[in-house]
């Protein structure tokens, strides 16, 4: 769930009433967005596992609760639970990589829409949005910096905008360069972040709020410089 995206409440809930399900009434569980540990009782050993990569997959979460809620129902048994369990993390997968650079240029198309620009600009925006994120993706694969692959990815869909307008295939670069970078802002880290902060986790909200800033200003980064050139 971690791995997926989830708030880390959450991660910490489904593993307390799937121990509370297995009469584990004592058990205790630490989840931060690198790591989690968790004790079953005072007589079972503490385990820690470290969480190393991050996506989001809000499909997979939901269907982790799924298995969870039925465990805690007595519907399934533990066996059952963990198999299932596997069977969620060997089967279900990403989206093909080119349906994702496709679901960004349109993304990217319809926030140019929702702020009003001319239907002129739409097609550089999907171009750049599509392209961006292809960049952000290969390169935080390949080079595993994260805020490095979305400056580049920023710096790439800013180009592209401002060549566009100054050959007449755009009009406005602001427009076009916030539709476009849409894809690669981080929406879901933010809300978590609150929502944890809200919740009472400190450490691991203010841990994605930080993620969440660094990777504002990255992308912020990359605009800024090709505007100021």
């Amino acid at each position: 769930m971690m791995e997926s995206g989830a708030e880390t409440y959450r991660a910490e809930d489904t593993m307390d009433r799937m121990a509370q399900s297995q009469k584990l009434t004592e058990s205790q569980s630490f989840v931060t967005p690198t790591g989690i540990i968790f004790s079953g009782n005072k007589a079972l050993p503490t385990r820690l596992v470290r969480i190393n990569n991050r996506t989001t997959d809000l499909g997979k979460i939901a269907l982790v609760n799924g298995v969870s809620r039925k465990l805690a129902n007595t519907e399934i048994s533990l066996e059952d639970a963990y198999e299932e369990l596997k069977k969620i993390d060997e089967e279900h997968k990403m989206y093909p990589f080119w349906i994702q650079i496709i679901a960004a240029s349109i993304a990217s198309g319809a926030f140019l829409i929702l702020f009003g620009a001319k239907l002129l600009d739409i097609p550089t925006a999907m171009i750049a949005g599509g392209i961006g994120y292809a960049i952000a993706d290969k390169l935080e694969l390949k080079t595993k910096v994260k805020f490095f692959a979305e400056f580049l990815a920023a710096l790439v869909i800013s180009g592209i905008a401002t060549f566009s307008v100054a050959y007449g295939m755009g009009s406005e670069v602001d427009k076009i360069i916030i539709g476009s970078v849409m894809p690669l802002v981080p929406g879901l880290l933010i809300t978590n972040a609150v929502r944890d902060l809200m919740a009472g986790h400190f450490v691991s909200g203010l841990s994605k709020g930080a993620e969440a800033f660094l990777t504002a200003s990255a992308i912020g980064a990359g605009v800024a410089i090709i505007l100021s050139l």
